[in-house]
């Protein structure tokens, strides 16, 4: 590609000028309808000593979205709290997004570009902006377009917006988008099966709040998955009702393990891994054929199914499942869930819809207390087109660095060397790419295979939105504010590609504005001809432009979700059973869980959250691995003694923990430690069960199975204690009295 008439001593020589002008971007301070230009340990001119300042913005935790305030203490970001004109989350906050600040203040950020002596070395020079944009010009406009290639994960919208239009004009293959906790909440299954069902390509909505009966399958949607806060404000109200004098809402839940939702259900009903659809099947089958369901369209799917056999695979007695049958049909608001493990197997799409079609049998589609679809996020110039890509996808690119098809890869938002079964062979790939440059704000397990990383800002140094795509009835884009001037010499990723757009012709004309405060502002206008009444006017900029960093964004002001409508004759429902590989010399099945608090690992490096106790366990710091008594007792281990779990993949090392509420069967461990690199807090802490994964991917929706493998356990004769905030008492009693469920 040609430099379109700009010289390299050009680029050079308008780099700090132009930089400059990405740099303002980032340390203007924007609250109710004023900006500033601070020194970041100055306070704003406006505030009086010994006061605090409120700054709303986005929580980038997870891709849920909510809207926080930070509280700002003479230039110092001090507190998160919600943001309660949010409709997603309503003033209320995780401890994920509470620890936001341990990301900002963690003293092993990277504080300037560097460059890597040889990849993996981990021997750092600094560079300075210049070189570090110069070097990333040259590299961008010298290589073949088609061998430049970007690996992201959960990138904020407007980010990805502009990279994919960048690299659209100069004619680069789009950015593949990929991330651990996008595959481990099952996100693309639950689209495809709306897009097969109804046929639009939007994530469901579940009225929770309304509903008197719920089952809820394998689900995390008061831990990890959807939009948690959101749900659990729901979760709230549906208890509530009581109090109001309404019904109060029960919750059946089908899972193998005690998880977090499962806990506060009134009844936990332990099934076999895998078998969520097939016990949606048999419940279907029997409200069928007592006359229990509401609407008939969806019986082909459940032709042939004999509930009395699949009450013995799934390990629940066929009477049980006939009352929970009952309580399903004789509710005025039934709802069902389908939770992330539901969609983990090779047979996960069909298990997905299986529990899917338990709402349409009771005739809930669009209905309080029902099932309904997300308002449309696909807005032309503000939401990307760029797709969340599949195992398949990523297994494309991997193909393609391993056979020397890509010259430069550049990286954002996520770590693929950690968060990818070994199996993919990303790591061993990447020794084939010509340059490899990053823009991570820490040395992770990826970012290390790079010859240069440019720390990007980090969340609360940020601008930018969000447009939520589950969890609430509005359409929601949700405003990102620095509340901070940057604290080191970091650049947001979104001003250096505006920054390199200007030197690249092709890219000028499609992204002309100097900075991303401009292109923010720009978006006003794309809201204002939307021509849907919201939570300000739009008709000025300058005033939008201020009320959107007051509220934290933009909500409609009138319900945008719509009711599902049924597209399609429903055919006999097939391939939902599992499959493990590892034959009998693996007696268990791996239940691999993402953390409450470390999701999928993007916690480990803030002590805050590795010092949180795990909601279940109380344990702390390390890897456990959870061992029903029977199990433990069979393979004669104890409480905190170390064991190898082993798959047909690698193995691992984890601390036992008894758990009197998992299945004999199944063995559970928690995502999110085991790094290599990742600051102080994270190395070296537990074990990663990704090592245990292979590559399986899930029929049709091609993500990856992660509940596929089986595992032995073998004692290595050590122990170890696991750091617990609670002794075991109450978990010994549970032991002596039987578990709930």
């Amino acid at each position: 590609m040609s430099k379109q008439g700009i010289t390299r001593r050009q680029f050079l020589q308008g780099t700090a000028l132009a930089g400059a002008a990405a740099v303002i971007s980032g340390c203007t301070l924007s609250l109710q309808k004023k900006e500033y230009l601070e020194p970041y340990v100055d306070m704003p001119e406006f505030a009086l000593p010994g006061e605090s300042v409120w700054y709303a913005t986005t929580c980038r935790e997870c891709p849920a979205a909510c809207g926080i305030i930070v509280r700002v203490h003479q230039g110092r970001a001090k507190k998160v709290e919600g943001n309660a004109m949010h409709p997603v989350n309503e003033g209320k906050t995780c401890a994920r997004g509470q620890a936001a600040l341990q990301a900002l203040y963690n003293p092993d950020r990277l504080r300037a570009p560097v460059a890597q002596s040889a990849r993996g070395s981990r021997q750092f020079t600094s560079i300075d902006w210049n070189e570090a944009l110069n070097t990333l010009y040259q590299l961008i406009s010298e290589t073949d377009p088609a061998r430049i290639a970007f690996f992201g994960g959960d990138v904020p919208d407007h980010v990805l917006w502009i990279l994919e239009t960048f690299f659209a004009a100069i004619g680069a293959p789009p950015p593949v988008i990929y991330s651990t906790h996008a595959a481990w909440e099952g996100k693309r299954a639950l689209r495809l099966v709306n897009k097969s069902l109804f046929g639009v390509d939007r994530l469901p909505v579940y009225d929770l709040a309304h509903a008197d009966v719920v089952f809820s399958f394998s689900g995390g949607f008061l831990s990890t998955e959807l939009s948690p806060v959101h749900y659990n404000l729901a979760f709230g109200r549906m208890r509530g009702r009581q109090d109001t004098g309404g019904p109060r809402g029960v919750v059946v839940h089908f899972e193998p393990r005690l998880s977090q939702t499962a806990a506060p259900a009134d009844r936990w009903i332990p099934i076999r891994p895998g078998t969520e659809g097939l016990v949606a099947l048999a419940l279907g089958r029997i409200l069928l054929d007592e006359g229990w369901a509401r609407n008939t369209a969806a019986a082909p799917f459940f032709a042939g199914v004999d509930a009395k056999e699949l009450a013995e695979v799934t390990d629940v007695e066929y009477e049980r499942l006939r009352h929970l049958a009952q309580l399903f049909g004789q509710a005025q608001a039934p709802l069902a869930i389908p939770g992330s493990a539901a969609a983990a197997h090779r047979g996960g799409y069909q298990a997905v819809m299986a529990v899917q079609m338990l709402n349409i049998l009771m005739d809930n589609l669009g209905k309080p207390g029902g099932l309904w679809l997300a308002p449309d996020t696909r807005i032309d110039g503000l939401t990307p087109k760029t797709e969340p890509a599949s195992l398949a996808d990523v297994r494309d690119l991997v193909e393609r660095m391993r056979s020397g098809q890509v010259d430069l890869l550049l990286l954002d938002g996520s770590n693929p060397a950690y968060g990818l079964p070994p199996e993919v062979g990303f790591v061993d790939a990447v020794a084939n790419v010509g340059k490899v440059i990053s823009f991570s704000s820490f040395v992770d397990e990826t970012s290390v295979w790079a010859d240069y990383i440019l720390p990007g800002h980090t969340p609360l140094e940020s601008w930018g939105y969000q447009v939520v795509d589950n969890g609430t009835d509005r359409l929601v884009i949700s405003a990102q504010q620095p509340v901070v001037r940057p604290y080191y010499d970091t650049r947001d990723v979104a001003d250096v590609f505006l920054f390199l757009a200007q030197a690249l012709e092709p890219a000028r004309a499609q992204l002309p504005w100097l900075n991303v405060v401009d292109f923010l502002k720009s978006r006003m206008e794309v809201i204002r001809n939307l021509g849907i009444p919201g939570s300000f006017a739009l008709d000025n900029v300058e005033e939008a432009w201020a009320y959107w960093l007051g509220n934290g964004g933009w909500r409609s002001k009138e319900p945008l979700w719509s009711a599902p409508v049924l597209k399609r004759e429903l055919s006999q429902a097939f391939n939902l059973a599992p499959e493990f590989e590892g034959g009998t010399e693996y007696p268990f099945i791996l239940y691999p869980y993402e953390s409450p608090t470390l999701t999928d690992g993007r916690g480990a490096n803030r002590p805050w959250l590795q010092e949180l106790p795990d909601p279940m366990t109380t344990a702390m710091w390390r890897t456990w691995v959870e061992l029903n008594p029977e199990t433990a007792y069979l393979l004669g281990v104890q409480r905190d003694d170390v064991v190898k779990v082993i798959s047909p993949y690698g193995e691992v090392e984890a601390i036992v923990y008894i758990y009197p509420a998992i299945h004999p069967h199944v063995v559970a461990m928690p995502l999110g430690q085991g790094h290599t690199d990742y600051g102080r807090y994270a190395q070296g802490r537990g074990a990663n069960p990704v090592q245990l994964l292979g590559g399986r991917e899930v029929d049709v929706v091609k993500d990856l199975a992660w509940l596929s493998v089986r595992v032995k356990i073998v004692p290595t004769g050590r122990r170890q204690r696991l750091p617990r905030l609670e002794n075991n008492a109450g978990v010994d009693r549970a032991r002596e009295v039987g578990f709930p469920g």
